[in-house]
Protein backbone atom coordinates (compact mmCIF):
# COMPACT_ATOMS: atom_id res chain seq x y z
CA UNK A 1 0.00 0.00 0.00
CA UNK A 2 2.82 2.56 0.83
CA UNK A 3 4.51 1.73 -2.44
CA UNK A 4 0.89 2.23 -4.34
CA UNK A 5 0.77 5.84 -2.78
CA UNK A 6 4.18 6.77 -3.23
CA UNK A 7 4.24 5.21 -6.93
CA UNK A 8 0.57 7.20 -7.32
CA UNK A 9 0.28 9.26 -10.83
CA UNK A 10 -0.64 12.90 -9.69
CA UNK A 11 -2.30 15.06 -11.94
CA UNK A 12 -0.50 18.14 -12.85
CA UNK A 13 -1.33 21.38 -11.46
CA UNK A 14 -3.32 23.18 -14.59
CA UNK A 15 -1.43 26.39 -15.29
CA UNK A 16 -2.98 29.32 -15.03
CA UNK A 17 -5.52 30.86 -17.39
CA UNK A 18 -4.47 33.78 -20.07
CA UNK A 19 -4.93 37.24 -18.09
CA UNK A 20 -8.21 38.75 -18.92
CA UNK A 21 -8.17 42.50 -18.80
CA UNK A 22 -12.37 42.21 -18.04
CA UNK A 23 -11.24 41.43 -14.53
CA UNK A 24 -8.84 43.61 -13.83
CA UNK A 25 -7.49 46.77 -15.38
CA UNK A 26 -3.83 46.34 -15.08
CA UNK A 27 -3.30 44.84 -18.03
CA UNK A 28 -5.04 47.94 -20.26
CA UNK A 29 -1.77 49.69 -21.61
CA UNK A 30 -3.25 53.24 -22.80
CA UNK A 31 -4.09 55.36 -20.21
CA UNK A 32 -4.82 59.23 -20.04
CA UNK A 33 -6.07 61.39 -17.31
CA UNK A 34 -9.04 64.15 -19.23
CA UNK A 35 -11.64 66.82 -17.30
CA UNK A 36 -15.09 66.59 -18.04
CA UNK A 37 -17.15 69.32 -16.21
CA UNK A 38 -13.41 70.01 -14.38
CA UNK A 39 -13.77 66.88 -12.93
CA UNK A 40 -11.12 64.36 -12.99
CA UNK A 41 -11.33 61.01 -15.21
CA UNK A 42 -8.47 58.24 -15.93
CA UNK A 43 -9.50 56.31 -18.96
CA UNK A 44 -7.69 53.12 -19.18
CA UNK A 45 -8.02 50.90 -22.30
CA UNK A 46 -6.15 48.43 -24.56
CA UNK A 47 -6.63 50.27 -27.82
CA UNK A 48 -5.42 54.13 -28.28
CA UNK A 49 -8.29 54.62 -30.48
CA UNK A 50 -10.48 54.90 -27.20
CA UNK A 51 -8.25 57.47 -26.03
CA UNK A 52 -8.26 59.72 -29.31
CA UNK A 53 -12.25 59.80 -29.15
CA UNK A 54 -12.42 60.90 -25.46
CA UNK A 55 -9.81 63.90 -26.36
CA UNK A 56 -12.11 64.79 -29.08
CA UNK A 57 -14.65 65.29 -26.55
CA UNK A 58 -12.63 66.60 -23.52
CA UNK A 59 -8.74 67.15 -25.33
CA UNK A 60 -9.49 71.17 -24.50
CA UNK A 61 -11.07 70.96 -21.00
CA UNK A 62 -8.68 71.55 -17.89
CA UNK A 63 -9.04 70.68 -14.05
CA UNK A 64 -11.31 73.30 -12.12
CA UNK A 65 -11.77 71.06 -9.10
CA UNK A 66 -9.87 69.18 -6.57
CA UNK A 67 -11.38 65.86 -6.00
CA UNK A 68 -10.81 61.88 -6.43
CA UNK A 69 -9.75 60.93 -9.73
CA UNK A 70 -12.93 58.94 -11.52
CA UNK A 71 -11.70 55.71 -12.94
CA UNK A 72 -13.27 54.14 -16.83
CA UNK A 73 -11.84 50.87 -18.07
CA UNK A 74 -12.58 50.14 -21.64
CA UNK A 75 -11.73 46.93 -23.09
CA UNK A 76 -12.24 46.75 -26.68
CA UNK A 77 -12.18 42.77 -28.39
CA UNK A 78 -14.14 40.39 -29.78
CA UNK A 79 -16.79 40.17 -32.72
CA UNK A 80 -15.81 40.63 -36.18
CA UNK A 81 -19.41 42.65 -37.17
CA UNK A 82 -18.83 45.82 -38.74
CA UNK A 83 -21.91 47.22 -38.28
CA UNK A 84 -22.99 49.75 -35.42
CA UNK A 85 -24.47 48.35 -32.60
CA UNK A 86 -27.99 48.91 -31.75
CA UNK A 87 -28.63 52.31 -28.79
CA UNK A 88 -28.15 50.13 -25.32
CA UNK A 89 -30.79 49.99 -22.82
CA UNK A 90 -29.90 51.45 -19.18
CA UNK A 91 -31.04 49.86 -15.98
CA UNK A 92 -30.09 51.43 -12.53
CA UNK A 93 -30.60 49.90 -8.88
CA UNK A 94 -29.64 51.64 -6.48
CA UNK A 95 -25.63 53.32 -7.34
CA UNK A 96 -24.94 50.80 -10.15
CA UNK A 97 -26.22 51.26 -13.89
CA UNK A 98 -25.52 48.97 -17.10
CA UNK A 99 -25.68 49.84 -20.31
CA UNK A 100 -26.00 47.42 -22.81
CA UNK A 101 -26.81 47.56 -26.45
CA UNK A 102 -25.64 43.68 -26.90
CA UNK A 103 -24.17 41.01 -25.73
CA UNK A 104 -20.73 42.31 -26.51
CA UNK A 105 -21.28 45.98 -26.31
CA UNK A 106 -21.94 46.58 -22.43
CA UNK A 107 -21.14 48.69 -19.52
CA UNK A 108 -21.10 48.59 -15.65
CA UNK A 109 -20.84 51.52 -13.32
CA UNK A 110 -20.43 51.89 -9.67
CA UNK A 111 -21.56 56.00 -9.30
CA UNK A 112 -20.43 55.30 -5.05
CA UNK A 113 -17.19 54.22 -6.44
CA UNK A 114 -16.89 56.51 -9.49
CA UNK A 115 -15.56 53.32 -11.53
CA UNK A 116 -17.48 52.02 -14.75
CA UNK A 117 -16.14 49.26 -16.75
CA UNK A 118 -16.80 48.76 -20.64
CA UNK A 119 -16.48 46.07 -23.04
CA UNK A 120 -16.99 46.72 -26.61
CA UNK A 121 -16.18 45.71 -30.15
CA UNK A 122 -13.48 46.89 -32.47
CA UNK A 123 -17.16 47.97 -34.62
CA UNK A 124 -18.51 50.32 -32.22
CA UNK A 125 -14.90 51.59 -31.98
CA UNK A 126 -14.90 52.31 -35.76
CA UNK A 127 -18.13 54.16 -35.11
CA UNK A 128 -16.76 56.96 -33.17
CA UNK A 129 -19.73 59.07 -33.10
CA UNK A 130 -21.41 55.86 -31.45
CA UNK A 131 -19.04 55.29 -28.91
CA UNK A 132 -18.73 58.59 -27.67
CA UNK A 133 -21.82 59.88 -27.18
CA UNK A 134 -23.33 56.01 -25.89
CA UNK A 135 -20.38 55.00 -23.82
CA UNK A 136 -17.69 57.73 -23.02
CA UNK A 137 -19.96 60.63 -22.69
CA UNK A 138 -22.98 58.40 -20.76
CA UNK A 139 -20.65 56.26 -18.37
CA UNK A 140 -18.47 59.99 -17.17
CA UNK A 141 -21.43 62.54 -17.27
CA UNK A 142 -23.35 59.85 -15.39
CA UNK A 143 -20.78 59.02 -13.14
CA UNK A 144 -19.68 62.65 -12.31
CA UNK A 145 -24.07 64.17 -11.90
CA UNK A 146 -24.74 61.10 -10.03
CA UNK A 147 -22.58 62.83 -6.93
CA UNK A 148 -20.45 65.56 -7.64
CA UNK A 149 -22.78 67.88 -10.04
CA UNK A 150 -26.56 66.74 -10.78
CA UNK A 151 -27.67 66.93 -14.32
CA UNK A 152 -30.40 69.49 -14.52
CA UNK A 153 -32.32 69.38 -18.06
CA UNK A 154 -31.85 72.98 -18.08
CA UNK A 155 -29.89 75.79 -20.38
CA UNK A 156 -27.68 77.74 -19.07
CA UNK A 157 -26.31 81.81 -20.42
CA UNK A 158 -25.52 85.00 -18.08
CA UNK A 159 -24.86 88.34 -19.26
CA UNK A 160 -23.09 90.84 -16.67
CA UNK A 161 -21.88 88.17 -14.35
CA UNK A 162 -25.65 87.30 -13.66
CA UNK A 163 -26.61 83.51 -14.45
CA UNK A 164 -29.80 82.45 -16.07
CA UNK A 165 -30.90 78.83 -15.73
CA UNK A 166 -33.37 78.23 -18.41
CA UNK A 167 -36.04 75.50 -17.76
CA UNK A 168 -39.48 74.30 -19.08
CA UNK A 169 -40.15 71.00 -20.58
CA UNK A 170 -39.02 69.62 -24.00
CA UNK A 171 -39.60 71.74 -26.57
CA UNK A 172 -39.97 75.24 -24.73
CA UNK A 173 -37.13 76.04 -27.05
CA UNK A 174 -34.27 76.36 -24.06
CA UNK A 175 -31.56 75.92 -26.65
CA UNK A 176 -32.84 77.80 -29.46
CA UNK A 177 -33.25 80.71 -26.79
CA UNK A 178 -30.18 80.09 -24.95
CA UNK A 179 -28.06 80.36 -28.48
CA UNK A 180 -30.16 83.46 -29.59
CA UNK A 181 -29.32 85.25 -26.22
CA UNK A 182 -25.71 84.06 -27.10
CA UNK A 183 -25.94 85.70 -30.54
CA UNK A 184 -27.14 89.09 -28.79
CA UNK A 185 -24.19 89.20 -26.84
CA UNK A 186 -24.85 86.82 -23.81
CA UNK A 187 -22.43 84.27 -22.72
CA UNK A 188 -23.54 80.57 -23.10
CA UNK A 189 -22.74 77.85 -21.36
CA UNK A 190 -25.47 75.04 -22.21
CA UNK A 191 -28.11 74.49 -24.25
CA UNK A 192 -29.76 71.47 -22.47
CA UNK A 193 -27.77 69.98 -19.52
CA UNK A 194 -26.41 72.42 -16.56
CA UNK A 195 -24.35 70.55 -14.06
CA UNK A 196 -24.80 71.97 -10.64
CA UNK A 197 -21.93 72.51 -8.21
CA UNK A 198 -21.95 70.73 -5.17
CA UNK A 199 -20.08 72.24 -2.00
CA UNK A 200 -20.47 75.78 -3.58
CA UNK A 201 -21.60 78.63 -0.87
CA UNK A 202 -23.70 80.00 -3.77
CA UNK A 203 -25.46 78.04 -7.25
CA UNK A 204 -22.80 77.95 -9.98
CA UNK A 205 -23.39 75.46 -12.61
CA UNK A 206 -21.18 74.37 -15.23
CA UNK A 207 -22.03 72.95 -18.95
CA UNK A 208 -20.30 71.38 -21.72
CA UNK A 209 -19.95 75.22 -23.46
CA UNK A 210 -17.79 73.26 -26.52
CA UNK A 211 -21.01 72.42 -28.26
CA UNK A 212 -24.41 73.43 -28.86
CA UNK A 213 -27.39 71.33 -30.81
CA UNK A 214 -30.25 72.31 -32.63
CA UNK A 215 -33.65 70.70 -34.00
CA UNK A 216 -33.63 70.72 -37.95
CA UNK A 217 -36.03 73.46 -37.77
CA UNK A 218 -32.88 76.03 -36.29
CA UNK A 219 -31.92 75.85 -39.99
CA UNK A 220 -34.78 78.67 -40.70
CA UNK A 221 -34.10 80.60 -37.83
CA UNK A 222 -30.06 80.85 -38.24
CA UNK A 223 -28.89 81.60 -41.43
CA UNK A 224 -25.40 80.22 -39.76
CA UNK A 225 -27.12 76.66 -40.24
CA UNK A 226 -27.44 76.79 -43.61
CA UNK A 227 -26.08 73.45 -45.41
CA UNK A 228 -25.21 71.52 -41.83
CA UNK A 229 -26.23 68.29 -41.91
CA UNK A 230 -27.87 65.74 -38.79
CA UNK A 231 -25.31 64.68 -36.66
CA UNK A 232 -26.05 60.76 -36.71
CA UNK A 233 -27.19 59.52 -33.17
CA UNK A 234 -28.65 56.36 -32.52
CA UNK A 235 -31.58 57.66 -30.94
CA UNK A 236 -33.30 60.55 -29.50
CA UNK A 237 -34.49 63.70 -31.30
CA UNK A 238 -32.69 64.16 -34.65
CA UNK A 239 -30.03 67.33 -34.25
CA UNK A 240 -27.38 69.63 -35.61
CA UNK A 241 -24.66 69.47 -33.22
CA UNK A 242 -22.36 72.42 -33.87
CA UNK A 243 -18.63 73.22 -32.12
CA UNK A 244 -19.46 76.78 -30.53
CA UNK A 245 -15.41 77.75 -31.96
CA UNK A 246 -17.40 77.95 -35.28
CA UNK A 247 -20.30 80.06 -34.21
CA UNK A 248 -18.40 83.08 -32.64
CA UNK A 249 -20.31 83.53 -29.65
CA UNK A 250 -18.99 84.30 -26.28
CA UNK A 251 -18.42 80.78 -23.68
CA UNK A 252 -17.92 80.16 -20.11
CA UNK A 253 -17.49 76.61 -18.90
CA UNK A 254 -18.92 77.18 -15.06
CA UNK A 255 -20.94 80.29 -14.03
CA UNK A 256 -22.78 81.66 -10.99
CA UNK A 257 -26.41 81.23 -11.36
CA UNK A 258 -29.16 84.47 -10.19
CA UNK A 259 -32.39 83.57 -11.85
CA UNK A 260 -34.44 80.61 -12.47
CA UNK A 261 -36.74 81.15 -15.65
CA UNK A 262 -39.32 78.90 -16.26
CA UNK A 263 -40.32 79.36 -20.47
CA UNK A 264 -43.55 79.32 -21.77
CA UNK A 265 -43.51 79.42 -25.22
CA UNK A 266 -46.41 80.73 -27.24
CA UNK A 267 -47.74 80.36 -30.76
CA UNK A 268 -48.35 84.05 -30.65
CA UNK A 269 -48.58 87.18 -28.22
CA UNK A 270 -46.21 89.90 -27.18
CA UNK A 271 -43.46 88.61 -24.47
CA UNK A 272 -44.00 89.04 -21.24
CA UNK A 273 -42.11 87.97 -17.83
CA UNK A 274 -43.14 88.17 -14.50
CA UNK A 275 -42.69 86.56 -10.64
CA UNK A 276 -43.45 82.62 -10.18
CA UNK A 277 -43.44 80.71 -7.19
CA UNK A 278 -39.29 78.89 -6.91
CA UNK A 279 -41.06 75.78 -6.31
CA UNK A 280 -42.81 75.38 -9.77
CA UNK A 281 -39.09 75.56 -11.13
CA UNK A 282 -37.65 73.30 -9.16
CA UNK A 283 -40.16 70.43 -9.24
CA UNK A 284 -39.21 70.69 -13.02
CA UNK A 285 -35.95 70.72 -12.42
CA UNK A 286 -36.21 67.32 -10.47
CA UNK A 287 -38.22 65.34 -13.36
CA UNK A 288 -34.95 64.66 -14.80
CA UNK A 289 -32.58 63.80 -11.39
CA UNK A 290 -31.38 60.40 -11.21
CA UNK A 291 -34.41 57.70 -10.63
CA UNK A 292 -32.90 55.81 -8.12
CA UNK A 293 -34.13 56.92 -4.32
CA UNK A 294 -31.13 57.20 -2.45
CA UNK A 295 -28.70 59.04 -4.89
CA UNK A 296 -32.07 61.16 -6.39
CA UNK A 297 -32.44 62.56 -2.53
CA UNK A 298 -29.03 63.52 -2.31
CA UNK A 299 -29.22 65.36 -5.76
CA UNK A 300 -32.37 66.77 -4.18
CA UNK A 301 -30.54 67.77 -1.45
CA UNK A 302 -28.26 69.90 -3.15
CA UNK A 303 -30.72 71.66 -5.47
CA UNK A 304 -31.85 73.44 -2.15
CA UNK A 305 -29.77 76.01 -2.93
CA UNK A 306 -31.74 77.20 -5.78
CA UNK A 307 -34.58 77.70 -3.12
CA UNK A 308 -33.14 81.39 -2.19
CA UNK A 309 -33.15 82.57 -6.26
CA UNK A 310 -35.68 84.93 -7.72
CA UNK A 311 -37.97 82.51 -10.01
CA UNK A 312 -39.48 84.37 -13.50
CA UNK A 313 -42.23 82.92 -15.81
CA UNK A 314 -41.48 83.86 -19.50
CA UNK A 315 -44.23 83.69 -21.69
CA UNK A 316 -42.84 84.19 -25.12
CA UNK A 317 -43.45 83.49 -29.41
CA UNK A 318 -40.48 86.00 -30.63
CA UNK A 319 -36.81 85.64 -29.90
CA UNK A 320 -35.91 88.70 -29.63
CA UNK A 321 -38.91 89.81 -27.28
CA UNK A 322 -37.82 86.83 -25.15
CA UNK A 323 -34.50 88.37 -25.23
CA UNK A 324 -35.55 92.02 -24.11
CA UNK A 325 -37.27 90.23 -21.32
CA UNK A 326 -34.13 88.80 -19.81
CA UNK A 327 -31.87 91.24 -20.42
CA UNK A 328 -34.15 93.75 -18.38
CA UNK A 329 -33.25 91.09 -15.07
CA UNK A 330 -29.98 92.38 -15.26
CA UNK A 331 -30.99 95.30 -13.06
CA UNK A 332 -33.37 93.48 -11.25
CA UNK A 333 -32.14 92.06 -7.40
CA UNK A 334 -30.84 88.69 -7.76
CA UNK A 335 -28.98 86.41 -5.55
CA UNK A 336 -27.89 87.41 -2.16
CA UNK A 337 -25.32 84.54 -1.05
Amino acid sequence: MLNELTNETHTPTPSPPAFDPALDGDDLEFRAIFHPLGFAIEIATNRPEVLEAAAELWGFTSPLRECPVAQIRILVSGSSSTECPPGPTYNCQRHLVTLIADSDNYATCDLRASFGFARITHATLRHRLYLQYHFLEAMALGILSAINAPALHAACVSLHDQGFLLCGPSGAGKSTLSYACARAGFVYTTDDASYLLRQADHPRVVGQSHKIRFRPHGRQLFPELQGRTLTPRMEGKPSIEVPTAELRIHTAEEVPIHHLVLLDRQFSGKASIEYCATSIAIERLQEGLYPTLDIRQEQISAMRILENLPTWKLRYSRLDEAIDCLRSLTGAKGYNA
